[in-house]
């Protein structure tokens, strides 16, 4: 019997892409929502995407944009939004169906700044840094990681590990769903939309994303 897990990232305080991608993971039967952090930045609807995600128990973990929301929002401290991003754990574990999963904004064990960059512009894998990243997760402990961050939308093996960047639900217009224990993983396009491979190239690996 497989056990699905339904996966966002980079939300970015847009609530409608969200919602879309949460009606699919109720229609494809998953039991767990993940999201790769941030949850806050560029949009205007913080509020509302936070209440949406944990009207639907996904488990996030925080982002750079989070921490930054936090550092000028000191005077929102009582709000409801502010007390959920500020307890966000930098990083999630779990074990389904026999596999380990991890899951980090930007890339193990905590960083939410140095970013898994896999693709070009175009979209096309770049061979130096799979070979780098993969080179970095050696010895690596777990089956799954992922990852946001970079807007870029892949599941690549690395060494032994299947890493996976669904994507911002803004800016890629895609979620991901993924089978375990075989991780088999499926992607949807959102906001009516041509899924994105790539968004944003002209930021550097330790940019803003």
């Amino acid at each position: 019997m497989n056990t699905k897990i339904g996966i966002i990232s980079d939300p970015h305080a847009t609530p409608g892409p969200v919602e879309e991608a949460l009606s699919i993971f109720r229609q494809e039967g998953v039991e767990h929502v993940l999201c790769a952090g941030d949850i806050a930045g560029y949009g205007e609807a913080l509020d509302e995407t936070v209440d949406l995600l944990m009207a639907n128990a996904c488990a996030c973990v925080t982002g750079n944009h989070e921490a930054w929301y936090l550092d000028r929002a000191a005077d929102k401290e009582d709000s409801s939004t502010y007390r959920y991003l500020s307890g966000l754990p930098a990083s999630l574990e779990m074990v389904v169906k026999g596999r380990g999963l991890y899951m980090v904004h930007a890339s193990p064990p905590d960083s939410f700044m140095d970013g898994i960059r896999l693709l070009d512009e175009c979209g096309e894998p770049i061979d130096e840094q799979r070979a780098y990243w993969t080179g970095r997760l050696q010895g690596f402990a777990y089956d799954v990681l992922v990852v946001g961050h970079t807007h870029q939308v892949f599941a690549e093996r690395l060494g032994d590990t299947l890493v996976i960047n669904p994507g911002s639900t803004l800016c890629n217009h895609s979620c991901a769903v993924v089978s375990f224990p075989k991780l088999q993983v499926e992607w949807f396009a959102l906001s009516g939309q041509t899924l994105l491979k790539s968004w944003n190239w002209g930021m550097n690996q330790f940019s803003q994303g």
